[in-house]
């Protein structure tokens, strides 16, 4: 009897004693999701930066596809990967911690609070798209080593950095507000839908149909998210391109876009379905590569 009283206490884990804090921190030791998340987003990035540049030439001046690739041709292939390192920078490292950080915060959540599911997941995926909002100067750097306004003005990655500089530290950040406004919401969303997407499918029975069911679960829902939140990135796009004066609000620089597109959604959206395309290919890529790399690390 006072064996098993033993045994049973042994088990009892008391809210704030060593023994749940151990438990929590010990949700924060698996690596493998950070690595997989971030050579997921290096082979997206390596495959995807020429259309994702062209489709930024579309956000910014609301050219069409075949003027957004006429201005690619006239700068010529020395200029086509121009750009690449702050994404490559910045991307590996948001995916990484995309997927990284969700699993972690969802380890930690589900080990702390007697939340739905549904719920705990949903805050995990917006806390670890804010956490990636660290990353803004990247996104921000790539803004303006993409836009040809500029490519006189910066020599690469670090001399926009080093030229910001003069701007002081807020001017690393502009932009902050819209990516904070896609960041989250996206990942909840992601995180939500990508388990009954896959569930959804065909059943997998070889090793290839797997990855391909894989795939399309990415490409849906980076397709769907894309469109969603593509007049964000419009103004995001918008934003990044000043340097230096006035930090103009989200509502404005919105207002000031849609004026000048006629008040037309249909001109504000120009270049979403290059964006749709890049979507699919992108979150294919993603998601099909992150959950092979599951497998094998």
């Amino acid at each position: 009897m006072d064996t098993e009283a033993q045994n049973r206490s042994k088990d009892l884990v008391l809210p704030g004693s060593k023994q749940d804090l151990a438990q929590q921190i010990s949700c924060l030791g698996p690596t493998k999701y950070y690595i997989c998340g971030y050579f997921a987003a290096f082979t997206n990035i390596a495959t995807t930066f020429p259309i994702q540049k062209a489709l930024f030439r579309q956000q910014l001046y609301g050219v069409k596809t075949l003027e957004a690739v006429r201005q690619l041709k006239q700068d010529g292939f020395r200029l086509l990967y121009r750009g690449i390192l702050p994404p490559l920078l910045q991307k590996t490292t948001t995916v990484a911690l995309m997927f990284g950080l969700y699993e972690d915060f969802s380890c930690l959540l589900k080990r702390t609070t007697d939340g739905p599911e549904l719920l705990t997941r949903s805050v995990s995926a917006v806390l670890a798209g804010t956490a990636e909002a660290m990353l803004t100067p990247f996104e921000r750097v790539q803004t303006l080593l993409q836009d040809h306004r500029h490519h006189r003005r910066f020599t690469n990655t670090f001399d926009a950095f080093k030229a910001l500089k003069a701007y002081g530290f807020r001017e690393y950040y502009r932009g902050l507000l819209p990516i904070l406004l896609r960041n989250g919401p996206s990942n909840a969303l992601f995180f939500a839908l990508r388990g009954p997407i896959k569930e959804s499918l065909p059943e997998a029975t070889t090793y290839s149909t797997n990855v391909l069911n894989d795939f399309i679960c990415g490409a849906s829902l980076g397709s769907m998210l894309g469109i969603m939140f593509y007049p964000i990135n419009v103004v995001k796009a918008r934003m990044q391109s000043q340097v230096g004066g006035e930090f103009q609000s989200f509502t404005k620089v919105f207002m000031t876009i849609w004026r000048e597109r006629d008040g037309k959604l249909s001109n504000v959206m120009r270049g979403w379905h290059l964006n749709y395309h890049r979507s699919i290919l992108s979150w294919g890529i993603i998601n099909a590569t992150y959950e092979i790399l599951l497998k094998l690390i």
